[in-house]
């Protein structure tokens, strides 16, 4: 199925080069309210082929889109060519089975134009006696909200027991609903047959850049040692190869090590969950983040690829690395941050999950803070209103040495030099520096 790959790698876009579209326009993507929830909700089942193997394709699409322009049409082939991978990217060795444990998941695509696209995904059994195959409910949105789809994916999965026809009004009243705002709440009525009306409340959470993360999975596999080496690699966008054989766990961790960065983002190749026909993304020469299944290993090992940092899930270890993880980042910070996530570690049991967010969060914004948050007072601004980062003076501006010299690795980033193009185009007044 050599085309199909073709359309995967066209929508997952892989090129070396830094996407287009700037941070800011990709990032109000995920999060600007009165959107649309979602644009396609697709079912994604397993068809058996001549030669006995099954291969997973869209069995279902809502909306269906009519009148599309042929740019955009172009677009939607793209995407509906790849969606079937990522739902099922552990290949084609699927057989009848008559239990299965529901497991939810999320992929990414990006654009031509730099901007992405979330997948959020729930295969289930449908119910029913005897050997049968899993599907994958999967909705496209380019919001990125994980435990918001996930409650709309338990919706879905608990109709689909009753029966597809229950799914499709539901899916209807959210898509006339507009997505909230951060911290607020929508109400959408949604009627079952035998059990009447319900109304279901959807509440988005307060602190939008956390609402698609769960830092706990990163937490309760990695030792705090080991997620600051994948954060200080991360930091100088290295290539970053994820292993676990479950796709919740491959997806949740990599979403969690992306959110680490924030003020930044990460520009460069982002696939959570690696389909078996794209595993030689593997030898991408640029920067990559990417989740394999463990089964891939082997292949993986074998493959021509450069420097890599490559992490277990599953044991809690790096299988292979590049060597100076330990000494990325200036050591005074680092331990300051070691000893808040330790802090964390120990009290585990205390803190729910959005308590353990904003305190992991925390951590993270502040070395941030610490290291590069003078930069708004080395933005030199222009009659015209148009800024210049005067990257020398602030470089120079770091008393510490072993910050100064991260620091000029960091500003050579991509992820630096978005943010900071962002930060001229618009002239916020900073407090203190007017």
């Amino acid at each position: 199925a050599s085309d199909g790959k073709d359309g995967a790698s066209a929508a997952e876009n892989t090129p070396p080069r830094v996407p287009q579209g700037k941070m800011g326009e990709r990032s109000s993507a995920f999060y600007s309210a009165g959107q649309f929830f979602f644009e396609y909700l697709v079912v994604v089942s397993l068809k058996k082929m001549p030669d006995g193997h099954y291969e997973p394709k869209i069995t279902y699409q809502f909306p269906k889109r009519e009148n599309l322009l042929k740019g955009q049409k172009e677009e939607e082939e793209r995407l509906l060519q790849a969606i079937p991978l990522f739902c099922f990217p552990d290949g084609n060795n699927w057989v009848p089975i008559t239990e299965f444990t529901s497991e939810t998941f999320s992929f990414v695509l990006t654009n031509m134009d730099g901007s992405r696209k979330i997948g959020y995904c729930r295969r289930l059994l449908p119910s029913g006696r005897g050997v049968r195959l899993p599907e994958v409910f999967c909705i496209i949105s380019c919001l990125g909200c994980f435990g918001l789809f996930s409650k709309i994916l338990d919706e879905v999965e608990k109709r689909r027991q009753i029966s597809m026809a229950v799914i499709y009004p539901f899916m209807q009243g959210l898509r006339e609903s507009p997505f909230p705002a951060p911290g607020k709440t929508v109400t959408i009525k949604s009627f079952i047959p035998d059990s009447g009306t319900e109304l279901i409340e959807l509440t988005r959470p307060v602190d939008a850049h956390l609402e698609h993360v769960e830092f706990q999975a990163l937490l309760q596999r990695l030792s705090p040692h080991l997620i600051l080496h994948i954060f200080a690699s991360a930091m100088l966008e290295r290539r970053l190869i994820f292993l676990a054989e479950e796709l919740s766990v491959l997806s949740q961790c990599i979403h969690a090590v992306a959110a680490l960065l924030y003020p930044f983002t990460w520009a460069h190749t982002y696939i959570p969950v690696v389909p078996e026909c794209l595993l030689d993304t593997v030898c991408c020469p640029t920067p990559f983040m990417v989740g394999i299944q463990m089964r891939h290993l082997e292949r993986v090992l074998e493959q021509p690829m450069e420097e890599a940092l490559i992490v277990d899930l599953c044991e809690g270890k790096i299988i292979r690395a590049v060597g100076d993880e330990e000494e990325i980042l200036p050591r005074k910070l680092q331990n300051e941050m070691l000893v808040s996530l330790n802090r964390h570690n120990n009290n585990n049991n205390v803190h729910t999950l959005e308590q353990v967010n904003a305190l992991v969060s925390e951590a993270f914004v502040h070395f941030f803070v610490r290291l590069v948050g003078h930069y708004a007072s080395h933005i030199k601004w222009g009659r015209s209103g148009s800024g210049s980062f005067q990257e020398r003076a602030f470089c120079k501006a770091i008393a510490s040495k072993s910050c100064r010299k991260f620091v000029k690795k960091f500003v050579k980033t991509n992820m630096f030099s978005l943010f900071i193009e962002e930060a001229e185009k618009s002239r916020i007044p900073q407090e203190g520096n007017g």
